[in-house]
């Protein structure tokens, strides 16, 4: 069960650090992170960790 919970929690992490990029750089409007230089940051970056997380759960997957 450990393994489908690191999975879930690296995608959602991919999912949001993808729409906070996008708004960051002012793609989404309609809030207040559009258009605002933080959130063009912070949001590849939280792609990163989810994909690191997805990779950790995939990979303790794989072990008997």
């Amino acid at each position: 069960m450990k393994g489908w919970l690191t999975l879930t929690l690296g995608l959602l992490a991919v999912v949001v650090g993808a729409v906070w990029t996008v708004q960051g750089l002012g793609y989404v409007g309609g809030s207040v992170m559009t258009d605002q230089r933080i959130w063009a940051l912070l949001g590849p970056l939280l792609v990163l960790i989810g994909l690191f997380v997805l990779w950790r759960g995939l990979r303790s997957r794989r072990r008997p």
